[in-house]
């Protein structure tokens, strides 16, 4: 039974910031890499960052670099997606993702529910 748990998405206005959790049971986070992604509508869902078992060198895509961060708290089994200067061009609902460790980003092992944001201008 592994549970991804997703929480703090919302409303917030135009340059507001959110941050995003998501809170893991079932699995170690420290034997996985770990992501976001987002999915808009109309659109393809699009991977948005990522951060390998290290805490170390995370990475997020360019249209986000700059203003989003991804990290993790191996003790507490958690992810967060620290989101700032939002844009409505953000407004999507964001997942989390689980990967076992080289397996890429194509098909993750496990997803949360996804939890919607939403930019207002």
């Amino acid at each position: 039974q592994v549970r991804l748990v997703e929480s703090g998405g919302g409303l917030v206005q135009t340059g507001g910031s959110l941050r995003l959790s998501c809170a893991v049971s079932g699995l170690p986070i420290s034997a996985y890499s770990m992501g976001w992604f987002r999915q808009a509508p109309g659109k393809e869902r699009e991977y948005v960052g990522s951060i390998g078992r290290s805490e170390l060198y995370p990475h997020t895509i360019d249209s986000v670099k700059g203003r989003f961060t991804v990290s993790r708290d191996n003790a507490k089994n958690t992810v967060y997606l620290q989101m700032n200067s939002l844009e409505p061009e953000d407004t999507a609902v964001y997942y989390c993702a689980a990967a076992r460790i080289g397996s890429g980003w194509s098909s993750p092992s496990y997803w949360g529910q996804g939890t919607q944001v939403t930019v207002s201008s």
